[in-house]
C-alpha cells in the first residue's frame, strides 16, 4: 500500500487527505505550519514515505524540493507562484535523481480543457475573421491576476496566436472560471470550465503522486496527464 506525506495542511492539504484516503493510499505524515524552511521533512520522519504532496506556500517550495531531494522523496507540487525558480527545480531534480510533478492546475477537469483548448486553438487560427481572447474570473479573495491556469491557457495558445487579450474578474464569491473565446462579425465561439469544488484538484494531485511513485526526472502534470490516467 502506498505512503504519501502532505506538505501544508490548508484547504486542499485537507481534501488530498481525504481523497488518498477514499482510494486506500495511507497518509501517515502531514507537516504544515512547522516545516518552515523544510526543516521536519527528514529521513528518519519520512523513511516510510514513497510520495510527497505540496500544498503549501509559494515561498516554501524550494526549500521543501531542496529537503525532499536530500533524503531521495518523490514530490508532486500542487503549490502554484513559484514558477520563477523552475530552472532551479529542474538543476535539484537533475542532480538528486528525484522524481517530480508540478502543474499550473490539477484538476482532471481542466487538463481535459487544456486538451480542447489547443485543438480549437489549432482549428480556428485557420481563420483569420475570428479574434482570440481569455477571460478569467474568481472570487475577491483570490490575490493574482491573471490567474496560473490563464497564463497557462495563453501559453497553450501561442503557438497559434502570437498576442491575445487576458483579462480577469475579482469579486464577490464566483467560482473559478475560464472562458475562452473566438469572436467574429458573424458569430462568437466560446469555451467555459467552471470548477465548482476543489475536489479535482486534489484527486488529480493524488493521481500525479501514483504515476510519479518510482520514476524519476522533472514532469508537467499537463504532459504526462493521459498515462496518468491508466495508472
Amino acid at each position: 500500500m502506498m505512503n504519501i506525506a502532505i506538505l501544508g495542511y490548508g484547504k486542499m492539504g485537507h481534501l488530498v487527505e481525504e481523497v488518498a484516503k477514499n482510494q486506500r493510499i495511507n497518509v501517515p505524515i502531514i507537516l504544515d505550519a512547522e516545516n518552515e524552511g523544510g526543516r521536519e521533512i527528514t529521513a528518519e520522519k519520512l523513511k516510510d514515505i514513497d510520495v510527497c504532496i505540496d500544498f503549501s506556500m509559494p515561498t516554501a517550495v524550494i526549500d521543501n524540493v531542496k529537503a525532499c531531494a536530500a533524503i531521495g522523496k518523490n514530490l508532486v507540487i500542487g503549490t502554484t507562484g513559484w514558477y520563477q525558480h523552475l530552472d532551479q527545480i529542474r538543476s535539484i531534480v537533475q542532480s538528486s535523481a528525484i522524481g517530480v510533478v508540478y502543474g499550473a492546475n490539477f484538476s482532471i477537469g481542466m487538463n481535459l480543457f487544456f486538451k480542447i483548448v489547443e485543438e480549437a486553438a489549432r482549428l480556428v487560427s485557420k481563420f483569420e475573421t475570428y479574434d482570440p481572447f481569455i477571460h478569467e474570473a474568481h472570487h475577491k479573495r483570490k490575490l493574482d491576476a491573471p490567474s496560473g491556469t490563464a497564463i497557462e491557457l495563453e501559453r497553450l495558445m501561442k503557438s497559434e496566436y502570437k498576442s491575445l487579450p487576458v483579462s480577469s474578474t475579482r469579486a464577490g464569491y464566483i467560482p473559478g472560471t475560464h472562458i475562452i473565446g473566438f469572436d467574429s462579425e458573424a458569430d462568437t465561439i466560446t469555451l467555459t470550465h467552471t470548477a465548482r469544488s476543489r475536489q479535482g484538484f486534489a484527486e488529480g494531485a493524488v493521481m500525479a503522486a501514483k504515476w510519479i511513485n518510482g520514476r524519476k526526472g522533472l514532469y508537467e502534470f499537463r504532459e504526462i496527464f493521459g498515462s496518468a490516467l491508466v495508472v
